[in-house]
This record gives structure tokens, sequence and C-alpha cells, in this order.
């Protein structure tokens, strides 16, 4: 903007000088209304310097996202395939009746334990449970590509998951890239418990991993995480920025249900008792477990 003698230009806001050069008299002061503020009103951009796009417009290449009428759409007619009540899923699954019903009406957002154990109950594959509208996954038979920004989202009580590859059913990993938005732990309801193990890795902000022990794990940028999650776990975002992480959970694998149904081992020095043979004497049982022991 071009400014006249006498114009003060300061953030946009023109001061016009509230005195006239001694030169010009009265006559200066009239004709160019001396001591009027004038606010010259910048045009609204036309292009949200954060998104790239226009206001009011979505972007082209956002992630399509599962909405929560869909999913509990989803979640009752997996039930009444089977014929079940909300109560006989409550029992088979671990989840409280009114949380069933509150999210089969898109009333609720579901953390990562439920929404894991009522597919576990109906034997619904979670790529099934959260592929997009109108595509019905096939098993696994080649590569599976997921294009930036393509992966279903959905928005749980903690974290907004982007689901990936949800296209190939059966898979034995389910991987995610996540947006934690949690900022504090309430309570011992935050904390998620499934089988199986887990890996964050975080891309960008920062985060803390809470487990039900007490223990806390403070991860930046570049780090990342490998833990049995059957431990209960949490993640907050503690960056000024909501922290995003990719995400990877297994199903709880033949190896790892062999070591935990495996019987705690005798401390170190100790045998522990061998069963009486009917054949032998207990007398030759006892000096075998005696010479062992040595």
């Amino acid at each position: 903007m071009v400014h006249r003698i006498g114009e003060i230009c300061v953030n946009a806001i023109c001061i016009y000088a509230t005195s006239a050069p001694a030169s010009c008299g009265s006559s200066w002061m009239a004709r160019h209304r001396a001591g009027r503020i004038a606010l010259h009103h910048k045009r609204k951009p036309s292009v949200n310097p954060h998104t790239g796009t226009k206001p009011g417009t979505r972007p082209k290449d956002e992630a399509p996202t599962l909405d929560r009428t869909t999913f509990g759409h989803r979640l009752r007619t997996a039930r009444k395939r089977f014929g079940w009540t909300l109560a006989q899923l409550a029992e088979r699954s671990g989840v409280s009746i009114t949380t069933i019903s509150r999210a089969e009406r898109g009333q609720l957002a579901l953390g990562y334990e439920n929404f894991t154990a009522l597919g576990r109950a109906l034997e619904m594959d979670m790529n099934a449970m959260f592929a997009g509208a109108g595509v019905k996954p096939a098993q696994l038979d080649g590569p599976v590509v997921t294009r930036a920004g393509k992966g279903v989202v959905y928005r749980g009580l903690s974290i907004a998951y982007e689901f990936l590859g949800t296209t190939a059913a059966g898979k034995q990993m389910s991987p995610i890239v996540g947006t934690v938005h949690a900022r504090s732990i309430h309570g011992p309801e935050d904390f998620v418990r499934h089988s199986g193990e887990e890996f964050a890795y975080v891309l960008s902000g920062e985060i803390e991993v809470h487990f039900d022990n007490g223990e806390v794990v403070r991860l930046a940028r570049g780090d990342s995480l490998y833990f049995d999650s059957r431990i209960g776990h949490a993640y907050v975002s503690v960056s000024r920025q909501l922290a995003k992480i990719v995400g990877m959970t297994t199903a709880e694998s033949g190896h790892m249900r062999s070591a935990r149904e495996a019987p705690v081992s005798s401390p170190a020095g100790k045998v522990s008792p061998e069963p009486k043979s009917k054949s032998k004497p207990a007398v030759a049982t006892r000096k075998t477990a005696r010479g062992r022991a040595g």
C-alpha cells in the first residue's frame, strides 16, 4: 500500500499525523483528515498454511474414517450372526453389556483392549472389523500396499488409529499409524492389556508409555519400544504437538503360550522330587535324588 505524507504504518494500522507541517496550515489537515486511524483489512488466505487446503475443504488425500456408527453396525451384525444377546457376548468377551450396547449404537469409542476382545469372541478378523466401506478383506496371497493417507482411521479412547493393510485377512501382525491424543492417565481403566507382543516407533513428538507396574518409559522422535502387551500399558503425548507413532501388535504365538504355561523351574541347588516308581524301592529313589543334587 502506498502511504501519503504524514502516515505511519505499524502492523497494518495507519495512524495519520496529529499535526500538519507548519507550512501547510488548517487546509492541509482538513484535506488529509489528520488524526484519523485507518485499519487495512487483510484478505483471508486462500490456502491454509498448515494443511495446504482451502478453508472449508477436506484434503484430497485424507485417510478414510470409520465412524462410530458404521463400526457399531458391524459389531451388531456379527453378534446377530451368532444369535447372541448382549449378555452372551459380554460373557464371552469380558466386555461389559453397557459398553457393547453403547458401541453398537455408535455412542462410544472403544479402546484397543475392548475391540480386540470383541473381535476374538465374534471370530471377527481385525481387518474385517476395520476395513473401508465396501471392502471385503481376502486371504493374504501377495504383497499388500497401503498408499500414503489411505489407511482406515478409527478414533479410540487414547489413540486415533490408522489401520494399514486392511484388505488382507488373517494377518499375524496388525500395523497401524497412531496419533496419541491422551494427555494423562486418569485411572486403572486407562491401561490396556491384550495377548501377544507390541512394538512402537515414534515418528514425531514425544510420548510416555506407562505400565501398570509403575514403570514409565519416555520416547522421543526416532526411539522405539518392544514389550509383552499382556502387561497393562497406556500411551500419553507429552510434547506440545500430539505425537505420531508407528505401531505393531501380534497375536500370542505358540512359543509364547508354551512359555507362559511352562512350570516354574526350581531354585538352584534344589531338585524337585521325582514321582515314585512302582518298580523301584523308595530308598533307591531318594538316593538318586541326593546323587543328582550333589
